[in-house]
């Protein structure tokens, strides 16, 4: 048998904050996890962005990913991702230009179309537009919206806005737009490597039009992977980003010594996602507290994409994933109580994984997703 060229591994954190824990703590979690993953060889780390939610620390990527990089030495940072509705393009593009400039090859800018808020955390984040009132609060909705004026941070305006925000940092579409008159930085000679994130058919049609690469939320658990990535490759054109479609995947995985311990360290995730599901955002309990909790029952019997179990079985599951979706690359999020269980979960898996392809998994050069910069 041939030596088979093994499907690289990322890794995507929240920065939890678990019961009786602090942002700080969660934070430093993060950062402690984004050091092991640099370690052990994972190509990327990303991290989200969510607003006014009290389990979830990560509100500003680009702050964070400016931390991480300084702790770590090789492995890419990114967003996973930032939430265009919450920002302006040329602001994001400012950020991310500036991240780039400071780590050269090593950031990574997803995307995603939703706001992930209700719409008063969003007026606060992006400041009140003509659907908000005088004081800030969101304005009952109109009947009748005002066409000529439309609200620059509708939904249906994100591609819009993701063709500036490209344009901004070198990936030009068109003949002219807002870029010709403002430069996210002087003198670039490399950009970040923009990456369209989704868990719908929209975003994937909008990736693929583009010639950008997609990255598919699969750990919401939400479903449709692959209608998804079908319809990427299907509505694919080359750019000069890519020549061909690329496709990353998201997955919850917890892997341990053996399968009993993997499910235990993996309750309190599976406990928290039954509570998002039903609209509580519970707090990330402690194994033994997530097992006796009173609805545990109903959380175990949940229907779910995460993949739990010894670093074979995780091994198994993830070849699966590669072989159903045809990924070019699979990205783990490990949520457990405890920090410890987090690196311990990456460590087997980064170990069991080498061992299946026979030579370590950032062997091969990555895909290149970064668009050179021309000198003014």
């Amino acid at each position: 048998m041939g030596v088979r060229e093994p499907v690289p591994l990322s890794v995507l954190d929240l920065a939890t904050v678990r019961a009786g824990g602090t942002s700080a703590q969660a934070l430093a979690e993060t950062t402690e996890l984004a050091r092991a993953a640099d370690r052990l060889g994972y190509r990327r780390f990303w991290v989200a962005e969510h607003h006014n939610i009290d389990t979830v620390a990560s509100t500003s990527p680009a702050v964070l990913i400016a931390h991480l990089a300084a702790h770590t030495e090789r492995i890419k940072l990114g967003s996973g991702g930032v939430m265009l509705p919450n920002h302006r393009p040329a602001v994001v593009a400012e950020q991310f230009a500036m991240l780039e400039a400071l780590h050269p090859g090593r950031i990574d800018l997803g995307v995603g179309r939703a706001p992930g808020s209700d719409r008063a955390t969003a007026a606060a984040i992006r400041g009140p537009t003509q659907h908000d009132s005088s004081d800030g609060h969101p304005a009952p909705d109109r009947s009748q919206p005002d066409r000529a004026q439309p609200d620059p941070w509708q939904i249906d305006d994100f591609p819009s806005h993701l063709i500036d925000l490209m344009a901004y940092l070198g990936d030009v579409r068109a003949a002219d737009g807002p870029w010709t008159d403002f430069r996210a930085t002087p003198l670039a000679t490399s950009a970040p490597a923009v990456v369209l994130l989704g868990s719908s058919g929209y975003s994937a049609q909008l990736a693929g039009y583009l010639g950008l690469p997609f990255a598919f939320a699969h750990h919401f658990d939400g479903g449709g992977v692959l209608g998804a990535v079908d319809l990427y490759r299907q509505r694919f054109q080359p750019s000069a980003v890519l020549d061909a479609p690329y496709v990353m995947v998201s997955v919850g995985l917890v892997t341990a010594a053996d399968s009993d311990t993997a499910g235990y360290h993996a309750a309190p995730s599976l406990l928290r996602r039954w509570g998002i599901r039903t609209g509580r955002f519970w707090p990330l309990a402690h194994p033994d507290d997530a097992m006796s909790h009173p609805e545990w029952h109903r959380a175990s019997a949940m229907p779910t994409n995460a993949i739990v179990g010894d670093p074979s079985e995780a091994v198994d599951g993830l070849q699966a994933l590669a072989a159903a979706t045809g990924a070019a690359e699979l990205m783990v999020h490990t949520s457990t109580f405890g920090l410890a269980e987090r690196i311990t979960s990456l460590e087997l898996l980064a170990e069991a994984w080498q061992r299946s392809t026979d030579e370590p998994a950032a062997a091969p050069p990555a895909a290149e997703l970064a668009v050179s910069v021309a000198a003014p």
